[in-house]
């Protein structure tokens, strides 16, 4: 390892890489942060940066992200220095207009505050966000240099800043369409589609983009990595509903196998599913809303009844006929029939 350090120049530490990720909603952001805290087992908090606001105001102060890890830590300080802060939401404190002449404590302050913190700073935990009498004797001190942050948004609408930057518009007999903007305003184009065109778009995003959203060039500056996530296709929400361990479609399959009631999916239906799920742009999260609307009157029709199985298709995804329900035969018709066989 000397032979390593003297031929990079003697470096004697490493810098930390706080991370921008954005996307649309339900890409699996948090999910994403959340596995890699796990991988790494190291202590993790999820803050949500709307319920911040400037010092002084009402509300949450930036400090509370710090003792949020802290007490994720187990109040032990070495560990928590090396954790990792999730900021949720990190677009909803963009910055408001210029023209207005409100103070913005909820988007720019908020920005403002967090500067040092992502930086590396000594952050001092106030007695009343400690919930253990333990330390609250002498005041905590938590340095964070090594705590990595990782900041996620859904950036609504960032694509047509990105697409303006890169397309310039002109007007007159001469002027040049691009493919991609004659796509997006063409109405034939299917909404998949356009899904996809606007996910070229979010791969180039820039640092200029992100300031013309509302962010502060300061707080881009210390997000060296920004990482877009693409819009889930068929394909990967049809993955997310059967293939994990406690995937949606298994959960409810033991609900209904708790009354004795099999529940079975045809992959018309899945795929129905997964493009309900896309047209309503609610990601892997609007899964389980289409699932409920669904399977709600089969949950009320078998628990009690003679149901021994249901079978989902297309159309009752659709709402166009209900699920399909197969009866079990009852003893009664099982003993004649024997009967008249002897």
């Amino acid at each position: 390892s000397s032979g390593i350090n003297a031929e990079y120049g003697g470096v004697s530490k490493m810098d930390k890489t706080n991370v921008l990720l954005l996307g649309p909603t339900g890409t699996g952001k948090t999910l994403l942060a959340q596995s890699v805290a796990e991988c790494l087992k190291v202590p993790m908090t999820i803050c949500d940066c709307t319920s911040l606001t400037q010092a002084g105001y009402v509300g949450e102060d930036v400090e509370s992200i710090v003792a949020k890890l802290l007490i994720a830590s187990d109040f032990n300080l070495e560990k928590c220095q090396k954790g990792i802060v999730f900021l949720d939401e990190v677009d909803k404190i963009s910055m408001r207009s210029k023209e207005t002449s409100v103070r913005d404590v909820s988007g720019e302050g908020v920005q403002q505050a967090l500067l040092k913190l992502l930086e590396g700073t000594l952050v001092t935990i106030p007695e009343r966000l400690i919930p253990s009498r333990k330390l609250r004797s002498d005041p905590v001190q938590v340095d964070t240099t090594n705590i990595l942050f990782i900041a996620s948004g859904a950036f609504g609408g960032i694509e047509k800043i990105v697409r303006s930057r890169k397309i310039k518009k002109t007007i007159g007999f001469g002027s040049v369409v691009s493919g991609e903007d004659a796509a997006l305003n063409d109405k034939k184009t299917s909404f998949q589609d356009q899904l996809k065109i606007n996910d070229t778009f979010l791969r180039d995003i820039d640092a200029e983009d992100l300031v013309n959203f509302g962010i502060i060039p300061e707080f881009v500056g210390r997000m060296p990595v920004a990482v877009p996530l693409m819009s889930l296709d068929r394909e990967a929400l049809v993955t997310i509903l059967t293939k994990p361990k406690n995937s949606i479609i298994a959960q409810y399959k033991y609900l209904l196998e708790l009354d004795e009631c099999k529940l079975t999916f045809t992959d018309d239906s899945l795929n129905a599913i997964a493009d309900l799920a896309i047209q309503k742009r609610t990601g892997a999260r609007g899964l389980r809303s289409i699932l409920e609307m669904t399977l709600t009157d089969v949950m009320f029709d078998v628990p009690g009844s003679d149901i021994c199985e249901v079978v989902v298709t297309r159309e009752s995804v659709e709402g166009k006929s209900p699920p399909i329900q197969k009866l079990r035969e009852k003893q009664s018709e099982v003993v004649s029939q024997q009967a008249v066989t002897v």
